[in-house]
């Protein structure tokens, strides 16, 4: 998969769209979420354009490890390393970006 040029997240990847950078690798940016849901919320995306998790897991599951590697350490740093890890896939389940993102909650006690 290459970036795509009509995708939101590979532009704001790209740098092409401003964020709130949490954290930045060759392989991976995190950003904070507009529109949050919790205290602390970060998407975490692949700079490599995937659709879903189901696609990112099938093609590069060092990736999607890597993800939630770098999740871990954003809730280190938020709230004593407790957090919650979503991935939204497909329109029914509330997925509205066709670019694989985690969202991470975090930074202070969640409801179930």
């Amino acid at each position: 998969m290459s970036a795509s040029d009509d995708c939101l997240f590979c532009a704001i990847a790209a740098g092409q769209i401003p964020s709130e950078t949490v954290y930045e690798d060759e392989t991976t940016y995190a950003f904070k979420d507009i529109n949050p849901k919790a205290k602390v919320h970060v998407l975490i995306i692949p700079r490599k354009h995937y659709a879903n998790v189901a696609e990112l897991a099938e093609d590069d599951p060092a990736q999607l490890a890597h993800m939630v590697a770098v999740a871990q350490g954003i809730a280190d740093k938020a709230f004593h390393g407790e957090f919650r890890l979503e991935f939204n896939t497909g329109r029914d389940a509330g997925q509205s970006v066709f670019h694989v993102h985690a969202h991470v909650l975090t930074g202070e006690v969640l409801s179930e």
